[in-house]
């Protein structure tokens, strides 16, 4: 039902695959002398090769330890920088060419990037500033040296901080025009209850005054009348106008209230449903994550109704099986699962023929109208299940579900 193993598999294949394009950019460009590969390489010329690449493919980790990948590409520079000078073990064939690996630029991104609270933010500008002193070579004064040196630890930074800052912004906007919608559909349910109400008041008003007359017309026709059956008529016309005054008060008092009351069915019922099929026999497991004031009333009926139509569908046709229902509220979507295990006996002919056969599609419908997906099928472990993915705000006026 999740994607989220599909969402973390792709993301380790991107950082995979950048970080193997680093490694062959970074002994690529060593190998045709644009760094620090020697005229005549030896044996610790190659090490150093290999593991130059090892630092590069750390770059995978950069999204879950963007640290650790600085701390690794600058350990490595620093070596290599000690090995030329002052060590003297490796001699590269152009010394002006000595420069840190490219790897160092992406390596510097993600430290502001992938951790974004204040502590965390302190240790990577400290972090920064010493892998900045490394790929520099703050120890070798020279204009050019220090100067792409700086570039190469800068622009990740920087890059880091405008897409973040981008981040939040469009964040903050999303969440503005959100909290906008729902203000606006809120105004417009409290504007459609103001008027129910006063049309319900005027209809009151108007019908009652003359259903009234008509009552008192029947009263006074039935004191005035000479013959007996005038005078029944006349009762039963009175009696049937006070009726029909006690039931127009409640309708009107119906037409008055909110048109969400506590009858209708929303997620907060799931809980009774869970009630209602452990008492007749069928165990329902009910797992809720999350808010649930995140699903608007819409989602909110078509969720109940989902779980509803596979409660039925497992008391029909899986007697004595259990049932898990796991429901998650998010922010954007609203998912819920049903999953029952194989019946522990066959289903009862009468009870499983009742019904059109049509729940199932029936509730596809409905889930496609608030642009939701329903799924529903057989289980590996041979039960059944039935999962939806719908959105979590779809406005009441749009849509009557």
């Amino acid at each position: 039902m999740s994607d989220g193993p599909w969402r973390s598999r792709h993301c380790l294949a991107v950082n995979v695959a950048i970080a193997v394009f680093f490694v062959l950019l970074d002994t690529g460009a060593t190998l045709v002398g644009a760094a620090w590969w020697p005229a005549q390489p030896g044996t610790l010329a190659w090490v150093m090769l290999g593991l130059q690449a090892l630092a590069c493919f750390s770059l995978v980790a950069r999204r879950r330890a963007p640290l650790t990948v600085v701390a690794v590409l600058g350990t490595y520079s620093l070596v290599l920088t000690l090995l030329i000078s002052p060590v003297g073990a490796l001699t590269p064939a152009h010394d002006w060419n000595v420069w840190a690996p490219y790897s160092t630029v992406l390596a510097a991104y993600g430290p502001l990037f992938y951790r974004r609270d204040q502590r965390s933010r302190r240790t990577a500008l400290v972090a920064l500033a010493v892998f900045t002193l490394i790929v520099a070579r703050a120890w070798q004064p020279s204009a050019e040296i220090i100067t792409i040196g700086v570039l190469r630890t800068a622009v990740g930074p920087l890059l880091a901080l405008y897409f973040d800052a981008r981040r939040r912004l469009v964040q903050a906007l999303t969440e503005r025009a959100e909290r906008a919608e729902r203000e606006r559909h809120l105004l417009a349910e409290q504007a459609r209850t103001e008027e129910r109400a006063r049309l319900a008041g005027e209809m009151h008003d108007v019908v009652t005054h003359r259903v009234s007359l008509m009552v008192l017309q029947a009263g006074a026709l039935r004191m005035t009348a000479t013959d007996e059956a005038t005078r029944q008529a006349a009762e039963e016309l009175r009696a049937a106008g006070c009726q029909a005054l006690d039931e127009l008060r409640d309708l009107v008092g119906i037409l008055r209230s909110a048109p969400e009351g506590d009858e209708t069915p929303s997620v907060a019922g799931l809980a009774a449903l869970a009630a209602e099929s452990a008492a007749v026999g069928t165990p329902v497991e009910l797992v809720e994550e999350g808010d649930r004031a995140l699903a608007s009333p819409v989602v909110g009926r078509t969720a109940y109704r989902i779980v509803r139509e596979a409660l039925t569908n497992v008391r029909k046709h899986a007697p004595g099986a259990r049932v898990t229902v796991r429901v998650e509220y998010g922010e954007a979507q609203v998912r819920l699962a049903v999953r029952n295990t194989p019946p522990t006996s066959a289903a009862g002919s009468a009870l499983a023929g009742t019904g059109s056969g049509l729940g199932i599609a029936n509730l596809r419908q409905r889930v496609e109208l608030v642009h939701g997906t329903l799924r529903a099928g057989p289980a590996p472990d041979g039960g059944f299940s039935v999962e939806a993915t719908l959105p979590a705000y779809v406005p009441t006026a749009e849509l009557a579900v």
